[in-house]
């Protein structure tokens, strides 16, 4: 599977269970006011949550859970995906026996998330679409090489406190090299199949590794955590770990990336197609069908996808054309766009305009944060650019979350790349989607939210998170952004770059789009830069269907406020509103909406929602 299925938010369980480990397992316990079935979910929540921590080390990490630190992950091997599927079969076989009627609301509702993930997982793995999945290891924007060098470069979620913690991490980098090993036998298996990435993904995955190489020994990405040690590292380990990193460096993960490069360069660049949509390859449609019901939780088609999106296009560019006509600009919206695009009073003249401009609309922001949310995170959130090694394939602005104690923030990344096309007029919009009250409000109050199951707290799915985010962005009235015309056309913009993703996503992957054509129709609806469309469409040609989420998302969060709005008139608050999406983690669309039917048919209000968790 790709490393986005396998690394992204605990999708499934494991047939292993901390008792085969020989940990001792809690015996279900029933608590007041429920019931034995309640105590058996919660069970079936531990054993699978603690067997995928196993699994999937690096993403304990991520968490702050430190027993498996010193492994990898078995990743693209048989083993792996057997233990996978296994997983999912097992927990579905004993979700079926727990009464869902006798559970708390509560329970409920985690029970049908647990149930909704594993059955869509479970299909995954029928055998045509797996093999598209197994033939094309990693791309650009998912591959291990685009992730796990932050990760380990002491600046990203691997802590590096303890001797322990350095010792950890060379045994992990490691095995980063034997799996860029294991996904170069895919490739070759992809070319027998006649599976193999588009030309264009794998010249950027070259790119990738170029970079990696062009750092050297000391300058790599990989030294950064031998150039300061805490305190508490006696200085003979420090200078024995220097050593170690470095010949590391030299000896294994530079010619691991000197291996891949050379394999994508030499064998299979000249092997890749020249087409960029699923549907030019074997089992591609089908694939695609079955991205589009994991992205979205939805059982759409890529044609209703792409008529949506052409429906969203029509109506946000009416809003576009009111911006153009409130600052006065004489001429037609493709002359506003290249206006936008090219004038220099739109465009930062510093990193330093950029960092200081962002701190600034969150100091903004928090001012009104209370009148729309009485559910707000307690991890702090830190501003920082984009990593130098992945800025160029990077968008604009990205978030990385932090662990539930707190003793890791969350980061919202600004790129600096290509400096003339990170436009002053995208500022507020791309920091309500990233940072406050997007992905940074919703991503920590489920980790922080302890009685939640840990599948529920961490992770999730793409149409509720990025939906969420982009539902974020339209509170820009509420939130005090967005006053000046140029700033709410970034606003317009930001909301027409997703609706214009269910035209080129489904475009691209079951019309037969080009790569040109998709940037060409991205540039005549939008005053986006040439570079970042560029770098959209080809995201979406490396990951197919994640960007369909956004927007369907979007569309249901808001749809399921409008009847609450409507249905219960002045009792309706968006404080109790935005706690109600917020307080349960991410969830698949039709159990959100089932769960706002059910607030709006209790009365709504703050009262009633805490009598019902």
């Amino acid at each position: 599977m790709s490393v986005k299925l396998m690394l992204a938010a605990l999708l499934s369980t494991t047939l292993a269970t901390a008792a085969a480990r020989g940990q001792a397992v809690p015996e279900p316990v029933v608590q007041p006011g429920e019931s034995a079935d309640d105590a058996r979910l919660k069970h079936l929540f531990y054993n699978s949550d603690e067997a995928s921590l196993e699994r999937h080390p690096i993403e304990a990490v991520f968490r702050g859970d430190l027993r498996y630190a010193d492994q990898f992950g078995d990743y693209l091997t048989d083993g792996y995906l057997a233990a996978e599927r296994a997983a999912v079969e097992h927990d579905l076989a004993t979700l079926n026996t727990i009464d869902r009627s006798r559970l708390t609301p509560t329970d409920q509702i985690a029970y049908d998330v647990f149930k909704t993930r594993n059955e869509t997982d479970l299909a995954g793995f029928a055998p045509a679409l797996l093999k598209v999945q197994r033939d094309l290891p990693i791309d650009h924007m998912n591959g291990f090489q685009s992730f796990y060098p932050d990760f380990a470069s002491g600046n990203g979620a691997a802590p590096f406190k303890t001797l322990a913690d350095y010792e950890n991490n060379l045994k992990r980098n490691a095995k980063y090299a034997v799996v860029l090993d294991r996904a170069i036998g895919l490739f070759r298996q992809g070319m027998k199949d006649k599976i193999v990435q588009p030309k264009l993904v794998v010249t950027n995955m070259i790119q990738e590794f170029e970079n990696l190489i062009a750092e050297g020994v000391e300058g790599s990405t990989f030294y950064g955590p031998v150039k300061t040690f805490p305190a508490t590292i006696p200085a003979a380990d420090q200078a024995r770990l220097k050593a170690a990193y470095a010949a590391q460096i030299r000896d294994v993960i530079i010619p691991a990336h000197r291996q891949m490069r050379d394999f994508l360069v030499n064998v299979y660049l000249p092997a890749a197609r020249d087409t960029v949509g699923l549907s030019s390859l074997p089992g591609g449609d089908a694939y695609y069908t079955f991205l589009i019901r994991q992205n979205t939780t939805l059982p759409m088609t890529a044609e209703q996808v792409h008529q949506l999106g052409l429906t969203e296009v029509a109506r946000i560019l009416k809003g576009m054309e009111a911006q153009k006509q409130a600052v006065g600009f004489k001429g037609n919206l493709p002359a506003f766009f290249a206006f936008l695009r090219t004038n220099k009073q739109f465009q930062p003249s510093s990193v330093d305009q950029l960092r200081n401009g962002y701190r600034g609309i969150e100091a903004r922001i928090s001012k009104l944060i209370p009148e729309q949310f009485s559910l707000t995170p307690k991890t702090m959130l830190e501003i920082r650019p984009v990593p130098a090694f992945k800025e160029k394939t990077e968008a604009a602005g990205s978030y990385n979350g932090g662990t539930p104690d707190g003793s890791r923030p969350g980061v919202f990344y600004y790129n600096t790349y290509d400096l003339p096309s990170r436009y002053m007029w995208e500022m507020e919009t791309l920091f309500l989607h990233e940072g406050v009250p997007g992905h940074h409000f919703q991503i920590s109050l489920a980790q922080e939210n302890t009685a939640l199951p840990a599948f529920m707290r961490f992770g999730g799915n793409t149409a509720y998170v990025e939906g969420w985010a982009l539902y974020a962005e339209s509170l820009w009235k509420e939130l005090g952004m967005e006053t000046d015309p140029y700033q709410r056309m970034g606003g317009l913009n930001d909301e027409m770059l997703r609706a214009m993703r269910l035209v080129v996503d489904s475009g691209i992957h079951a019309k037969g789009w080009t790569r040109d054509q998709a940037v060409t129709y991205m540039l005549a609806n939008s005053p986006m830069a040439r570079t970042d469309a560029t770098a959209e469409v080809e995201r979406y040609i490396a990951i197919p269907g994640q960007a369909l989420a956004y927007k369907i998302g979007q569309l249901t969060i808001a749809g399921t406020k409008a009847k609450a709005r409507a249905m219960l008139g002045p009792k309706f608050d968006p404080r109790d509103f935005h706690a109600q999406v917020l307080d349960t983690g991410a969830l698949p669309m039709p159990v959100l909406e089932a769960k706002i039917d059910k607030w709006i048919a209790a009365g709504g209000g703050a009262a009633k929602r805490a009598a019902a968790r």
